[in-house]
C-alpha cells in the first residue's frame, strides 16, 4: 500500500447532479426543489464515508483533464483522499450522474460513466505494474470495487493474480448493472454488497427477504454476501455464520448513496475490529443516519 492509504476504492468518481423536492413526484411532475452538484459515483461515495470513519482511501478511477475534472480531483484531495494514481484522460470528459428525488424516493436517474468504461484496464495499471502491486507480488490490502466497470474488466479482475490476495468488496452501481457481478459468484473471490432486487437479478429469482437472498448468493458461489432490503431486514452471510438484523426506523429524506454508505460503514467497522454482528449494526445505523439527513428545500 502506498503511504497514507488504508484501502483502494476502484470505480466511478464523477459529479453528482441531484434534484430533490419535498413533494411526491411521478412522471411529468414539475415541482420546486433544490439542485446540487457534489462529488459522487459509487467509489467516491464509499471513499467519502470511509474518510468520515477515519480511513484514508486511494482512488483508482478515470477523470478527464477538463476543467470539471481538475475541480473534481481538487475536491477529492480536499476531502482527504489519495488521488496519486487516478488515470487522467486527455480525450475523455469527466463523467456525471443525474438523479431526481421526491418525498416518495428516487424518481429517475441517469449514470453517464462512459469515460470510466472507455478507460478500461488503464485505471488498474498501478495494481499490475506498480507501485501498488505487481503480477508476482499482488496487492494484499482491502479493495472496494464498484460495478460501473465493464463486464469484460470485471471478469478479468475476478480471475487476475493481481487481486488474488486482496480483501475484495464489490457492489453493483445499480440494479441495471447487477449482473456484471456474476464473475464474482463464479470464482468466489469477493464479498458482495447488494440489495434485494440486485440479489434477485444475480440469482435469477425473486426473494421475499434478505436472509433467503443472502443464502442463495452463497449457494451460487459468493465468498460472502451482505443483502439489504430498505427499511426491512439486512443480512450478512458466510460459510461461518448468517446474521440478520432490522435497521432503525427513520424518516427517509434522501436515497442516493445510501447503499454506498452502508458498504463503507461496514468495511470501516470490520477494519476497526468489530464482530460480525456489531459491524452489521454499525453499518445499518450509518445508513439510517444518512437517509434521514436534513435536505434544505
Amino acid at each position: 500500500m502506498t503511504q497514507n492509504s488504508d484501502i483502494l476504492c476502484i470505480g466511478s468518481v464523477l459529479w453528482d447532479v441531484i434534484g430533490r423536492s419535498a413533494s411526491h413526484m411521478r412522471q411529468g411532475s414539475d415541482v420546486p426543489g433544490r439542485i446540487t452538484r457534489l462529488p459522487g459515483g459509487v467509489a467516491m461515495n464509499i471513499a467519502m464515508t470511509l474518510v468520515r470513519f477515519g480511513m484514508t482511501p486511494t482512488l483508482l478511477t478515470a477523470i478527464g483533464s477538463d476543467p470539471e475534472g481538475d475541480e473534481l480531483v481538487h475536491a477529492c484531495k480536499r476531502l482527504g483522499m489519495n488521488t496519486t494514481h487516478v488515470y487522467r484522460s486527455q480525450d475523455l470528459p469527466t463523467d456525471r450522474y443525474m438523479a431526481v428525488e421526491g418525498a416518495n424516493g428516487l424518481i429517475a436517474a441517469i449514470a453517464d460513466a462512459h469515460s470510466l468504461e472507455a478507460a478500461g484496464a488503464k485505471i488498474l495499471r498501478p495494481l499490475i505494474h506498480g507501485p501498488l502491486g505487481y503480477e508476482n507480488t499482488p496487492f494484499e490490502g482491502q479493495i472496494a470495487l464498484d460495478g460501473n466497470l465493464t463486464l469484460d474488466l470485471l471478469e478479468e479482475i475476478a480471475v487476475s493474480p493481481a487481486f488474488a490476495r486482496a480483501d475484495l468488496r464489490v457492489a453493483p452501481a445499480s440494479p441495471g448493472k447487477a449482473e456484471r457481478l456474476l464473475p464474482f459468484l463464479k470464482h468466489g473471490r469477493a464479498t458482495l454488497y447488494v440489495n434485494l432486487e440486485e440479489a434477485g437479478l444475480l440469482c435469477q429469482r425473486e426473494f421475499a427477504d434478505s436472509e433467503t437472498a443472502a443464502r442463495a448468493l452463497l449457494d451460487r458461489g459468493a465468498l460472502r454476501a451482505l443483502v439489504t432490503d430498505g427499511g426491512n431486514s439486512a443480512t450478512v452471510a458466510s460459510a461461518q455464520a448468517v446474521i440478520t438484523q432490522k435497521p432503525p426506523s427513520v424518516l427517509v429524506t434522501r436515497v442516493t448513496g445510501a447503499g454506498d454508505t452502508f458498504m463503507a460503514a461496514h468495511i470501516a467497522a470490520e477494519a476497526n475490529g468489530a464482530s460480525i454482528d456489531e459491524a452489521l449494526t454499525r453499518a445499518l445505523h450509518a445508513a439510517a443516519t444518512y437517509v434521514s439527513g436534513e435536505t434544505p428545500l
